[in-house]
């Protein structure tokens, strides 16, 4: 289990504890879970570079402790 560490840039800053298999739309799932906000409403990116639903975390590269950007579409 890795924790990933979610910051919307807005004052709310949110820890999700998943897998490396998971896939970004799982993280999604798990993100709205914890904010009340729907899943295809979420965009995850960081930089300029936004991550897509069906590809795994461990594919990305993105570890435990990692912090990545959320938006809200």
């Amino acid at each position: 289990m890795i924790e990933v560490v979610l910051n919307d840039r807005l004052g709310k800053k949110v820890k999700v504890k998943c897998n490396e298999d998971d896939t970004i739309g799982d993280l999604k799932k798990l993100v709205a879970a914890q904010t009340g906000t729907r899943p295809d409403k979420i965009r995850i990116q960081k930089w300029y570079n936004t991550y897509k639903d069906h590809i795994t975390l461990k594919d990305y590269e993105i570890h435990d402790g990692m912090g990545l950007e959320l938006y809200y579409n």
